[in-house]
């Protein structure tokens, strides 16, 4: 097959554990980028779809995602691949901020998100090192509030290190969200009442933030309901 139409088509590889899951083609007419860029790359040896933000958005823990069209999403499962590097201008406070935004609404006005700072994972500092995963909700609930709020409830440590390629798993049910990290047993950020409340739906996006080379493939989803 033809390298232009490799990188274009992007289809997704089933896991033995999601026997009822839907696998999502990553291909460009299921994609609806909002303030960012998007291409089609390849790293590491596997083909992925590029996400980069658009410079126009100064602010942080907003809609810069890509959403899967014609996708809705209330409880169960979503798993993905993801890979976060730092742009070569990206400002100190870059994190190579990737991860996944769920329940959004038609206008993207509303949505609750999880996501991963590799690049907080490996630094000296444990303070830094304790805000490796995060969740928040928008626009009401972003970062600088949860801390505000509740310091240490909505973000955890994970193993985890930018330029190499980390597995989310995503369980959600009722007002809980649970992330697992590359396999884990155990979940390694727990969101015992997430901000939207329970019996929400909505779109799935691949969500990237300031400074942030991102890339996603495998996208499985399983829905309870």
């Amino acid at each position: 097959m033809k390298k232009n139409i490799t990188n274009l088509i992007l289809m997704m590889t089933l896991s033995t554990s999601f026997a009822d899951a839907q696998k999502i083609s990553l291909i460009k007419e299921n994609l609806y980028p909002n303030f960012v860029q998007v291409s089609f790359d390849g790293q590491q040896g596997k083909n992925a779809v590029r996400i980069v933000k658009s410079p126009e958005v100064i602010k942080v823990d907003e809609p810069t995602y890509v959403k899967i069209r014609n996708l809705d999403f209330g409880e169960g499962t979503v798993e993905l691949e993801v890979m976060g590097k730092l742009l070569p201008n990206a400002p100190d406070s870059a994190r190579a901020f990737i991860g996944l935004a769920f329940h959004i609404n038609s206008d993207d006005s509303k949505f609750e998100g999880i996501y991963l700072q590799p690049t907080n994972a490996v630094a000296e500092n444990q303070i830094r090192r304790n805000r490796s995963v995060q969740y928040f909700s928008y626009p009401d609930f972003k970062f600088n509030h949860s801390r505000k709020t509740n310091s240490g409830e909505f973000e955890a440590y994970a193993d985890i290190a930018p330029n190499e390629w980390i597995t989310m798993k995503i369980v959600i049910k009722g007002e809980t969200a649970k992330l697992y990290i590359n396999g884990s047993k155990n979940p390694n950020l727990i969101v015992n009442k997430m901000k939207m409340g329970a019996s929400q739906t909505g779109g799935l996006g691949l969500w990237v933030d300031i400074g942030t080379d991102g890339y996603f493939r495998n996208l499985i989803v399983r829905k309870d309901k």
